[in-house]
């Protein structure tokens, strides 16, 4: 109970509001004391005006004392007055970055640094008089404090904070590495007689890095540690050849054991001592062999938390694609064998219940026989309903296991770039996908507790474009509960110039629903469904067969599996008969195919090369028998060409009238079109009984 007691009492140190400033100036007093007391080759010192330049708000102060107090300890003289002056000039410039919100991007503290750290060498060297050599090293000073800042600001921004250690990006793990061995060098200059023990730790944590299973973790250590000890001092650049070659064979061999792993590291290590005949060549060696026994001794606990890091890891797309197509795949074998065992059962039972009836026939009035007969076959209805969502669910399941398996690949690299282009605008989401389909088209889904408001920022439509290469439509958000998907669809070739219009034969209410879907994938689907009769009734049935199929299809849903459900979903709706007829037509914006699907629709028509080519299908409507499926046929569009869907109240007035109609009135819009047609119809139909009128006009244009 003490511990427990405890641990709530240091979480809540840490969470304290009024205790994280201090914590926080703290940490970046030290940082300023520690970056800049590390020294590079010719004694020079350009890190502690880096974490200046890239500080925020109250950290400012607090990592300025840090490096005044750091560059006091090499005493006060004119290498001091310089970085004083270089200091200043970086805090005036951190200042300035706070109160004009220029530092959400890396280039103007950045920048600020190579000017702090070039203006005051550049004054210093005039002043004593120094040689050309002397602006030189200046220069290239400024470019290593510059190039400190950048990788500071990034480790300082980036999404650790939000997301798993082992999903971070490649881009944040390269900065945070860096960072860190910057950090590290100034542990380099600290021996015990000609021992140094920070390279000695960092062997021994590149050997024990090997179990995490993750091979650029650590060469990315090697390469970055390497570098901070190789700048530390001359005759020492041999040694990030060494660490990134050694580390590169330790992991080849890490395949057999822990301790040929650590052989072959040391045998590289005596390689690369032995070539340099620099005079830490043997200390390297030394440090190598202790490293080495650090790795072999480490507790087993140790390296078992690291295995599982490992094993934690996100897997690979192409693996997470391959388990999810199979899950998907056996979950609709199992929802076919339900249903097939929903069907067997209810064969069974009507069989049962039918001769029951029939038993006890004598024994009933004609009425109640009749009656009898009516609830059995709506009760068999029921379970025939049962047995074909079942069905429609399998099939659904299927569609979306073929989808994954045959049309997606997913592009890590964007995704990373992306997660990285967010984090500077302060966005750290849980998931970023990349999408593209067997056509190459793409689509970026970001998902994030981030508020809708932060997401609609413009920039992220050209930004994220300029990532993947590609041109997207404007970024589309959905929101559930307190998540945020951000979705980016490559805009497409074409685009439809749509108009519809509609008109009641009985009362306010049209009979026929219109419906204009958006898919987000290249498809614009188009639908019309008339329901039985007129009025409200009819009205009823056309808007349930056309919701439901627009919810279905938004969903997931094929139009196979959506016109099942809508199928079952009539049958069972009431006692009396209930149908509707689906008229579909389904436009690839980018190759301009179009698909048309009917269950009991009348003909649609294509205006092409000012001819009018009529699509007729025949087909049963939905709600009146089981099994009912869709007509398909297929037309491709180009740029110009038109589209005709309606309901049999326009179609049904004749085919030569209504081509007449259609072929006419060229130079009008799309909306004002279908309302001509609509307005030609009524006139036309005034001496015969009229029916609901609908119809929808597109124009194929290019994007």
């Amino acid at each position: 109970m003490e511990v427990k007691e405890r641990i709530i009492a240091k979480k809540g140190l840490f969470e304290n509001k009024k205790a994280k400033p201090f914590l926080e100036g703290f940490v970046f007093l030290m940082l300023g004391f520690l970056m800049s007391t590390g020294r590079v080759v010719n004694n020079i010192q350009p890190f502690g005006i880096s974490l200046v330049a890239v500080s925020k708000n109250k950290n400012i102060f607090f990592s300025f004392v840090g490096a005044v107090l750091g560059y006091l300890t090499s005493g006060v003289d004119a290498s001091f007055a310089r970085y004083f002056a270089g200091l200043v000039i970086a805090l005036i410039g951190a200042i300035a970055s706070s109160a004009f919100e220029l530092g959400e991007r890396p280039a103007f503290p950045s920048t600020a640094a190579f000017l702090a750290n070039f203006a005051s060498g550049f004054v210093m060297n005039f002043k004593l008089q120094s040689i050309y050599t002397a602006y030189i090293i200046t220069f290239g000073e400024a470019l290593l404090c510059c190039g400190g800042a950048f990788f500071f600001f990034k480790s300082i921004n980036c999404a650790y904070k939000r997301i798993r250690p082992n999903a971070l990006p490649f881009y944040d793990i390269c900065c945070l590495m860096i960072s860190f061995s910057v950090m590290l060098m100034n542990l380099s200059y600290f021996y015990v007689y000609s021992i140094c023990p920070a390279r000695a730790l960092v062997i021994a944590a590149l050997l024990i890095l090997q179990r995490m299973n993750n091979p650029k973790l650590c060469l990315i250590f090697a390469i970055s540690s390497g570098f901070s000890f190789s700048i530390a001092q001359k005759g020492n650049m041999f040694i990030l050849g060494a660490l990134a070659f050694s580390c590169l064979v330790a992991w080849i061999f890490f395949d057999y054991s822990a301790l040929a792993s650590g052989i072959a590291f040391l045998c590289c290590i005596g390689f690369f001592s032995i070539s340099s005949g620099s005079s830490v060549a043997l200390s390297l060696f030394i440090e190598a062999a202790i490293g080495v026994v650090i790795f072999l001794l480490a507790p087993s606990r140790l390296n078992r938390r690291l295995e599982s890091l490992g094993e934690n890891a996100v897997p690979s797309d192409s693996s997470l694609r391959q388990s999810l197509v199979l899950k998907l795949r056996f979950a609709s074998s199992a929802m076919a064998a339900i249903s097939e065992s929903v069907e067997q059962v209810r064969e069974k039972i009507d069989e049962i219940t039918r001769n029951e009836n029939e038993i006890n026939k004598l024994n009933m009035s004609r009425e109640e026989y009749i009656n009898k007969e009516i609830i059995l076959e709506k009760t068999n209805q029921i379970r025939m309903v049962a047995s074909d969502q079942f069905f429609s669910i399998a099939d659904m399941l299927e569609e979306l296991a073929f989808e994954y398996d045959e049309a997606e690949t997913f592009d890590s690299a964007a995704c990373e770039k992306i997660r990285a282009l967010l984090g500077e605008y302060g966005i750290y989401p849980k998931n970023v996908s990349v999408i593209e389909d067997k056509f190459s088209r793409m689509r970026v889904e970001i998902l994030s507790n981030t508020p809708s408001e932060k997401l609609e920022n413009p920039a992220f439509q050209e930004e994220i474009g300029k990532i993947c290469s590609r041109y997207f439509e404007r970024g589309r958000i959905t929101s559930f509960k307190d998540e945020n998907m951000l979705s980016f669809f490559e805009r497409p070739s074409y685009r439809l110039n749509i108009g519809f219009a509609q008109h009641s034969a009985e009362g306010t209410l049209c009979g026929d629903t219109v419906k204009i879907i958006n898919d987000y994938k290249g498809h614009c689907i188009l639908i019309i469904s008339d329901g039985m009769g007129k009025g409200s009734r009819a009205a009823l049935d056309g808007a349930m067969g056309a919701g439901l199929l627009a919810k279905l299809i938004n969903a997931g849903f094929g139009f196979n599996s959506a016109l099942k459900i809508i199928n079952c979903a009539l049958l069972v709706k009431s006692n009396d008969e209930s149908l509707a007829t689906l008229d579909i037509a389904s436009i690839d914006l980018f190759t301009g195919k179009c698909e048309f699907y009917k269950a009991g629709a009348p003909a649609s028509y294509i205006i092409k090369n000012r001819g009018v080519i009529k699509c007729e299908l025949s087909s049963m409507p939905a709600g009146i028998l089981r099994g009912v499926e869709f007509a398909k046929k297929s037309a491709v569009l180009s740029p110009g060409d038109c589209l005709a869907l309606m309901s049999d109240g326009v179609g049904d007035l004749g085919e030569e009238w209504l081509e007449g109609v259609l072929l006419s009135n060229n130079d009008l819009t799309s909306k004002q079109k279908s309302q001509r047609i609509i307005e030609e119809a009524i006139e036309k139909s005034e001496s015969n009984k009229m029916d609901d009128m609908s119809i929808i006009y597109a124009k194929l244009e290019r994007n």
